[in-house]
């Protein structure tokens, strides 16, 4: 039988002993099929693993594996994610986490699914992610890339700060707001939900602004092409500014200094069960109705 992957990487962080049960577990199920397969370094240790020739970095997984198998939830998914995507590799789930919509599978029934997925029977969407820079005279530095969303804010809550938009360099609004989030669709199920931000499927090509807390009521989400360039200007009496990246990469910001924030060339592969459905998750997780009577006939 024709192998669609023949290396796989193991990833998480096993703090529980559930989640580390189940990363044992799948290690010697893999291993048993008789793939190659490397636990990240991280948690090698932690495993009680006896060889060596299956540990590895997170570079190694990249640039070795065909697939990587991300055990925790949504944020361990984001971590591995945001480096990996500078990889030709695949990513795939298994929530041991709390929401989990980027880990589909469920650890009850996982290696029923990964023996569907291991055999070809999948489908692969890929998630662009955002990239920060920071003006510094003639030429743009790159600070830092998020898979679901930058926040500009500051360190202190409850505080204004007032900022100016351009998008593709004409000017769009000016705004007084404790920050902004600007979010990829994949991050519209994140912060930017609890913001009051709309919910984008995935596989729509747009980037959402959503002002935080605005000093205006006429203030709304604003839902943009992915292909434009945004660039925030700040007034330069603000000096505690911070950027967070999927509320993980803090990064201050210097003052006087031009943000700007657009689509990565990078994609992270997701991997679903063939049977995804974007909506059954938002159903499941978000807790909506699941009534599916025909309401007229």
């Amino acid at each position: 039988m024709q192998k669609h992957f023949n290396c796989i990487g193991i990833l998480g962080k096993p703090r529980f002993f559930y989640a580390m049960k189940t990363h044992k577990e799948l290690f010697f199920w893999l291993q048993k099929k008789g793939y190659q397969v490397i636990v990240e370094k991280e948690i090698f240790n932690k495993l009680n693993i006896k060889n060596l020739n299956c540990i590895g970095t997170l570079e190694d997984i990249g640039k070795t594996a065909d697939l990587a198998i991300v055990i925790g939830g949504d944020g361990n998914m984001l971590n591995a994610a945001r480096f990996l995507s500078n990889f030709d590799i695949k990513i795939i789930g298994i929530n041991r986490g709390n929401l989990g919509f980027l880990t589909d599978l469920d650890h009850k029934n996982m290696y029923k699914q990964l023996n569907k997925i291991l055999k070809g029977d999948y489908l692969t969407e890929n998630r662009f992610l955002l990239e920060i820079k920071e003006q510094k005279k003639e030429r743009l530095v790159q600070l830092g890339t998020a898979i679901n969303e930058i926040v500009l804010h500051l360190d202190k809550v409850a505080k204004m700060i007032e900022f100016a938009v351009y998008i593709d360099e004409k000017f769009a609004f000016s705004q007084r707001a404790d920050g902004l989030i600007i979010s990829t669709p994949t991050g519209s199920t994140a912060y930017a939900l609890s913001a009051g931000g709309p919910i984008v499927d995935p596989s729509i090509d747009g980037i959402i602004l959503i002002p935080m807390f605005p000093h205006t009521l006429s203030a709304r989400p604003l839902v943009i092409n992915n292909n434009s360039i945004i660039r925030l200007q700040f007034s330069k009496l603000i000096s505690n500014l911070e950027i967070s990246c999927d509320s993980h990469i803090i990064i201050p910001y210097k003052t006087g200094k031009d943000i700007v924030i657009q689509r990565s060339k990078s994609y992270f592969k997701l991997v679903h069960p063939k049977e995804y459905n974007y909506f059954n998750i938002l159903s499941s997780k978000l807790n909506w109705s699941k009534n599916n009577k025909k309401l007229y006939t």
